[in-house]
């Protein structure tokens, strides 16, 4: 069996809804199973109340917290992150800051890992967080995987779309008002697969 994590962070739940489309893809290959997780929080329920956030974190408050070592149990990790400022957000920075003992016994190296974003508005630098993200991968050996331009939905005009061959990834708005768009979405559920499909290859 092919073991696929994926990992995230989501605030207001768009992230979630985009690993959740994700996790279809990779159930879609035969002999994948997928298993969302999240990563601690690091706000206090002020904060998270002050923001907004606070009822969006308790309905996602049934999903199972990561720990380190889930990385090293699987044989691929696709991990999903809001952007701040043009980077990953603090909070998965900090859960990617707690895994230096799996760098120093190389636990993840070979393994496939694959990022998607999300951002406020369409040039908030969803292509800049998951680049910057791959750099954590590679200190860690991982094999990257993206989204080919096989997906052709990230070739389109004829609407405001998120997505790129870096990535999957969703446009929230500044008030967090745009829920992801049905291609955004197919998009996801395509890295899932595609992660899938490759890592099946990778581990025989």
């Amino acid at each position: 069996m092919c073991k696929v994590l994926i990992v995230e962070y989501s605030m207001y739940g768009h992230i979630n809804k985009m690993a959740e489309a994700v996790a279809e893809g990779v159930r879609e290959v035969e002999g994948c199973e997928a298993v969302i997780k999240r990563v601690p929080e690091t706000l206090s329920n002020e904060v998270l109340g002050m923001m907004g956030a606070l009822e969006a974190q308790k309905s996602m408050a049934h999903i199972p917290i990561a720990i380190v070592d889930d990385l090293a149990a699987a044989d691929a990790i696709i991990f999903g992150t809001p952007t701040r400022f043009g980077n990953m957000c603090g909070q998965m920075r900090q859960f990617l800051d707690a895994t230096g003992g799996l760098w120093m016994k190389g636990a993840l190296v070979g393994k496939v890992g694959s990022v998607f974003a999300s951002s406020a508005t369409q040039h908030g630098g969803q292509e800049s967080t998951i680049l910057t993200f791959h750099t954590t991968l590679l200190h860690h050996g991982m094999v990257i995987v993206g989204l080919p331009y096989a997906f052709a939905g990230q070739m389109g005009i004829s609407e405001i779309t998120g997505g790129s061959p870096y990535g999957a990834s969703t446009i929230a708005g500044v008030q967090g008002e745009r829920m992801p768009s049905e291609n955004e979405l197919a998009g996801a559920r395509y890295q899932g697969a595609h992660v899938a499909r490759v890592t099946r290859k990778l581990i025989g």
